[in-house]
């Protein structure tokens, strides 16, 4: 779950303790989405709403029928409801003004681990209310499923603080179970790929969708339903890493470090450190050749800084 030694002197988020979830910190990332640079794009005056996006197909939503009129398109004319009234009708829309943002959030036992500040998994929780926030305050329609090994979260996007509230509420019930409950919790090396296809059939055409996680058990079975996915939505993923597992904190020539990396206790020295780490970057690394399959990018965020001071990466 966490290095018990070696942490380095940084400033907590704002509510923050860096292990436990609580909805004040998840609040507070209402700031660091104000914050967010603006990803720059042409402006289309025909467009409704904040921002253009590549959302495919038409864009409406359906609203009622009524009686067809001279000059309305053929292509909307209800064939069921003239068939059984003996008049024509039509369909008439509504255009859809929220994009939906889906956020696949990865809580598995392996996030739980943490060298300097956070738990990984609390920092993916950061990035997932930051980016809740951002698509609140641009208009859009936030949806998520959080996946761990025990259960799968499922929320339908909703509109502005109903969208947020149900995701902060969501985050910290599955965290906090998943700490509660870490040695009681069977393993499942599938979850992960479930989720994929869970996400493939709720993900609607146009919607994009975020993957925040630490890679680790994205495997070469995830790749049909990403691509499924992929075909129809945006997609863009996040990778939370750690210092100690990325090789970037500063360690003695000789140690001897207790670290418990999801269910295993171990206690690594310089020679079992490296085989270790080496066996993180290649688990890492099999994620990012998944993503490039797909012509994803893959951002990073470190758990050992605060997500304030990685604003640049979430645009």
């Amino acid at each position: 779950m966490s290095v018990t030694a070696m942490s380095i002197e940084k400033e907590l988020p704002l509510f923050s303790n860096g292990v436990n979830l609580n909805e004040q910190e998840l609040i507070s990332c209402q700031s660091i989405a104000r914050a967010m640079p603006e990803k720059r794009s042409r402006a289309k005056a025909s467009l409704a709403g904040h921002r253009s996006s590549l959302i495919k197909g038409r864009g409406m939503e359906f609203a009622e029928v009524r009686h067809y009129q001279n000059g309305d398109d053929v292509r909307t004319i209800d064939w069921r409801v003239t068939a059984r009234t003996g008049k024509a009708h039509t369909k008439l829309f509504i255009e859809e003004r929220e994009r939906p943002i889906i956020l696949l959030v990865d809580l598995s036992h392996s996030l739980f681990f943490g060298s300097s500040l956070l738990l990984q998994s609390l920092q993916a929780a950061h990035v997932a209310a930051t980016l809740g926030w951002n698509a609140i305050n641009h208009g859009d329609r936030l949806g998520a499923l959080i996946a761990s090994e025990t259960e799968h979260v499922e929320l339908k996007p909703r509109s502005r603080r109903q969208g947020i509230l149900q995701l902060t509420s969501a985050l910290i019930k599955v965290h906090q179970n998943q700490l509660n409950h870490f040695d009681e919790l069977p393993q499942d090396p599938q979850h992960i790929l479930r989720a994929c296809q869970r996400l493939q059939r709720i993900a609607k055409p146009g919607s994009l969708v975020w993957i925040i996680t630490d890679g680790q058990h994205f495997s070469q079975e995830c790749l049909a339903a990403l691509t499924e996915l992929k075909r129809h939505c945006d997609v863009g993923a996040f990778i939370i890493t750690d210092p100690l597992r990325q090789g970037t904190l500063a360690l003695p020539k000789r140690f001897s470090l207790p670290v418990r990396d999801g269910k295993q206790q171990l206690t690594l020295t310089r020679h079992s450190y490296n085989v270790w780490l080496n066996e993180q970057l290649a688990r890492q690394q099999q994620f990012i050749e998944l993503m490039k399959m797909l012509k994803v990018q893959t951002r990073f965020i470190d758990a050992g800084k605060s997500l304030s001071d990685q604003l640049e990466l979430l645009r």
